[in-house]
């Protein structure tokens, strides 16, 4: 999800084996390079750790000053960037429209640096567990997500059940050419009162999940042997020009440089099962 470094303080490649993304359509667990991103705006609650022993990040939310800590917590769609001394970072993401944002552990309702010290060591713990069972070359199929990092599911948010009908198509299929037209029809709803429910439901404008779910869809095809090009059409952009601007947007990063930079990652995706 991250492009390398061309310098790499703390340890330098030293951490290569660590490396790990767990991919469910719903959540995401990130331990790998960080590299120099710019400005991101991911479409889900967003959560970074630094692993221990190594310096706090950093992250300046919206263009305003800089903060550090071990636990920094970004709530979907706010722009910022982070920064980390260390060549490995752990990163989680849960999806806004899976969770009720008014029931989630207090602790990831803020926005900035946590003091979340016992969540810090779970997650740094579930690292390691994760760790030791893709050494082993077990698929992680069999793992509950929540329960590794919550203890338990996290509560769903509550969807109309035409809006859940459009949000299950676009997860399923990202790429698929869907317009808002199109899933307005399928559900019975007038464009108009499709948009506004919606967002209504789920927090995001209907073209900006869209532009979310396919540009999040990029992280399973990071192993993947055809060009650029191809992944693009893959997931759904017109041209690799519409591909690599979307994804600046969403992680601050060239996809070419996510895709190098995750070329020692191992990855276990639901989906698709698991990748090395």
């Amino acid at each position: 999800m991250q492009r390398t470094r061309t310098s790499t303080p703390s340890g330098g490649d030293a951490r290569q084996g660590e490396r790990l993304m767990w991919l469910t359509p719903q959540r995401v667990f990130y331990a790998g390079l960080l590299g120099a991103a710019a400005e991101r705006a991911m479409g889900g609650h967003g959560v970074y750790v630094s692993p221990a022993g190594a310096p706090p990040n950093r992250i300046r939310i919206g263009g305003g000053a800089w903060q550090s800590g071990e636990f920094i917590v970004v709530p979907p769609h706010v722009p910022h960037q982070v920064e980390s001394a260390c060549p490995l970072i752990f990163n989680l993401l849960i999806e806004s429209e899976s969770v009720d944002p008014a029931r989630m552990p207090a602790f990831l309702q803020h926005c900035g640096p946590v003091d979340a010290p016992a969540f810090v060591q779970r997650m740094r713990e579930v690292h390691a567990h994760l760790l030791a069972a893709s050494a082993r070359g077990i698929d992680f199929d069999g793992f509950d997500f929540d329960a590794l990092f919550f203890d338990g599911p996290l509560t769903p948010r509550p969807l109309d059940a035409r809006i859940r009908k459009v949000v299950d198509m676009l997860v399923a299929d990202p790429a698929a050419p869907a317009s808002a037209e199109d899933c307005a029809a399928s559900v019975h709803l007038s464009f108009s009162r499709f948009l506004h429910l919606f967002k209504q439901e789920t927090g995001m404008a209907f073209r900006g999940f869209r532009a979310w779910k396919r540009a999040r869809s990029l992280l399973r095809y990071v192993h993947q042997s055809g060009t650029l090009t191809d992944i693009a059409l893959d997931t759904g952009y017109p041209d690799s020009t519409h591909f690599s601007h979307s994804i600046r947007q969403v992680y601050g990063l060239k996809p070419s440089d996510i895709v190098a930079g995750s070329r020692r990652l191992a990855l276990h995706d639901a989906a698709g099962g698991f990748r090395q």
